[in-house]
């Protein structure tokens, strides 16, 4: 997606990418959530909404949670094919 793909294949369909993506070469493959939680204070304003998309379901709460609570960021950790409405 990084390199402009214009469609991906995700649970065994095609989905057309329609988001502004970007690679955050400062961050490893492999951040936990205290690396995650540095990155998010140092960002200048909070993003309208946060999406926990990766790791295991708990962990991704966690993170979630920690988001919420110590910067005040409305994220979620969507459901598997839970759709969002972005506006």
């Amino acid at each position: 997606m990084v390199a402009g793909a214009t469609s991906i294949k995700m649970h065994g369909q095609y989905i057309s990418v329609r988001a502004a993506v970007h690679n955050l070469s400062m961050l490893s493959a492999h951040a936990d959530r205290d690396e995650l939680m540095r990155w998010a204070r140092g960002l200048t304003s909070k993003p309208k909404r946060t999406f926990i998309v990766h790791g295991e379901p708990g962990a991704a709460d966690v993170l979630r949670h920690s988001l919420e609570e110590e910067l005040g960021w409305d994220s979620l950790v969507p459901d598997h094919l839970q759709e969002v409405i972005l506006s």
